[in-house]
């Protein structure tokens, strides 16, 4: 939950209707993907300042195995 106690689900559905707005009837493609980037980095680096940089603790956190968290962490050139 959010510091409002909305749920991270209603967060995201109103952040993506709100982006069809801005966008003003133009068409979108690869919006998954898109999400997905913009979601996927400060995820991984919440978690691993949450698990101290311990990047095995943290894949177990983010149900990942810790070879695909390392692939992420270069992907997102995380530090």
């Amino acid at each position: 939950m959010s510091g409002q106690g909305i749920l991270l689900k209603e967060e995201v559905r109103i952040a993506v209707e709100q982006y069809f707005t801005q966008l003003d009837g133009q068409m979108v493609v690869g919006l998954y993907a898109m999400v997905i980037a913009e979601v996927e980095k400060p995820l991984i680096e919440t978690v691993l300042a949450h698990t101290g940089g311990n990047q095995s603790k943290a894949a177990k956190v983010l149900g990942l195995s810790r070879s695909t968290l390392r692939k992420k962490i270069q992907q997102y050139e995380i530090e």
